[in-house]
């Protein structure tokens, strides 16, 4: 047996040896996963990208996931004797909107270009809800000057409640053309090409080609013929999706997309001679369907940040003054947030700035790591880190960190909205009930209690109110509708949350 002295000598070498392999292991986990994560990024992402499949308008594909959905608009514009069959209702009616299907196919395609190499098998399903618009848009768009920007006669399909399988209001085909022009509809929809183009470059390089010309000749038609489609077409878009920022901010927004899709100098020269005048240096912290401001700053920044375009050196300081009025805490700070800490900008479909706002930062912190810069908010440094971290916590609210302990994302958690303000979702589907359900037959259905009988798996709500209450209730269309434009930018902020945590 070994003395008293040598045996504690033993113990401890092997104690100190037996830590010493213990902190090589931990230390090497922590290298591949850097913190545990609250939720399952991976499975949100996969959800989120299904929704897309349960908005889809025309002839549905035989891999459609959403299966309880079936064909419907397969007459969509032959009242104008165009194809107008496809696209995307945008959230729980049946009329197929324009402007918010444009930024919709903007929000994806820009996700995919930051993210899409972090999403594996995602990416395809990405792909595909893009090209479902795209190929929309491209027959919206298929005669020169001429944009088909609605189908649907918005007042008559809300008076009804009904399945998209059994719509049987008028099919109205809007358009802007010369006479009655839509800067913003059209600007818009050349951002939508010009971002789906770089999507599809190496896959499909044909089909980028088609969407880049498309592009071109879209946005030359948007800043020629210069006139606000709420004013216009005001009785046929009002006050569904009305125009209020103005179209200065879609002009700057799709100039940047065709800057970044062709690399033509000519829209650099653009945004370096009506940067001002479209607004790029407004205080305005607004980003959603209706508002491009900060995401025309951000993305543009990049173009300084990342490829030293030096006449664009504004932006970068543009893009600071909105993380400076966002950040809490900060000397600028002007953003409110609910007791919560979820970002709150307005009752109706709230959950749009949180998305949007989310992508925004986790965008500009890839492109602030990547030129080894900061933010600078008045002597307080804001580092991409922190950025990161705050937009997590506006994601993981939505997920279900929040009082009500509640996902915000239909079919994600526990427990998530059971009745949401969807036509389709709440009525029996056709597969249950095949006889037809007429118009104001479901508006029984519309005011129960019962949940809606048809999971839209991954649709995101409008969200809570400013003091985090949500009522659940199908009728309350502000905080109980889901819209593509909710999920689109959350698509690109999935991706590098389930990346950053070892989940893809």
């Amino acid at each position: 047996m070994a003395s008293f002295p040598s045996l504690f000598l033993l113990l401890s070498l092997a104690f100190l040896l037996s830590s010493h392999c213990n902190a090589k292991r931990s230390t090497s986990t922590h290298h591949r996963h850097p913190r545990s994560a609250s939720h399952n990024y991976r499975d949100a992402l996969t959800k989120s990208l299904i929704f897309f499949e349960g908005q889809r308008s025309g002839k549905l594909p035989p891999n459609q996931r959403i299966t309880w959905r079936k064909d419907s608009g397969l007459s969509d514009g032959a009242a104008m004797h165009v194809d107008l069959v496809g696209g995307y209702y945008d959230a729980g009616d049946n009329v197929k909107f324009g402007f918010p299907m444009a930024f919709t196919t903007t929000m994806l395609s820009w996700s995919v270009i930051e993210f899409g190499g972090l999403m594996k098998g995602e990416l395809q399903h990405a792909k595909e809800a893009i090209k479902w618009a795209t190929d929309y848009l491209l027959k919206a768009t298929v005669h020169p000057d001429t944009i088909y920007v609605q189908v649907g006669d918005a007042g008559k399909d809300h008076a009804c409640w009904e399945r998209p399988e059994d719509m049987d209001t008028p099919r109205s085909v809007i358009k802007i053309d010369k006479n009655t022009p839509g800067t913003e509809v059209a600007a818009e929809t050349a951002a939508a090409l010009a971002a789906a183009s770089l999507v599809f470059r190496r896959s499909d390089p044909n089909y980028s080609k088609v969407l880049a010309r498309r592009a071109i000749r879209v946005f030359e038609f948007a800043d020629k013929h210069r006139g606000a489609y709420s004013n216009g077409l005001r009785h046929y878009v009002c006050p569904y999706y009305c125009d209020f920022s103005g179209f200065q901010d879609e002009l700057l927004w799709g100039a940047a997309w065709l800057h970044r899709a062709t690399r033509n100098p000519t829209y650099l020269s653009y945004i370096k001679a009506n940067g001002q005048t479209l607004g790029a240096d407004e205080t305005d912290n607004t980003f959603g369907w209706d508002n491009k401001h900060v995401g025309a700053r951000i993305l543009i920044s990049k173009a300084y940040l990342v490829q030293n375009v030096q006449p664009l050196h504004d932006y970068k300081s543009h893009a600071d003054n909105f993380i400076c009025s966002l950040l809490p805490g900060t000397p600028y700070s002007s953003a409110q947030y609910t007791r919560g800490g979820l970002l709150f900008k307005m009752n109706d479909s709230n959950m749009q700035y949180v998305t949007s706002t989310s992508f925004l930062l986790v965008t500009y912190a890839k492109y602030l790591t990547t030129s080894h810069r900061v933010v600078n908010c008045g002597g307080a440094t804001i580092t991409p880190k922190r950025l990161r971290s705050f937009a997590k916590k506006q994601v993981d609210y939505l997920l279900g960190d929040n009082p009500m302990k509640m996902s915000f994302m239909v079919g994600y958690g526990s427990r998530y909205p059971v009745r949401i303000h969807h036509r389709g979702s709440s009525l029996p589907s056709v597969s249950v009930h095949p006889s037809k359900i007429q118009c104001s037959s479901g508006f029984s259905v519309m005011s129960s209690q019962s949940p809606n009988p048809n999971i839209l798996t991954g649709a995101v709500v409008g969200g809570p109110d400013q003091n985090d209450r949500f009522p659940d209730q199908r009728d309350d269309y502000e905080q109980s509708e889901p819209a593509t434009y909710i999920n689109a930018p959350l698509v690109g902020a999935l991706a590098y949350l389930a990346h950053s945590f070892g989940q893809l």
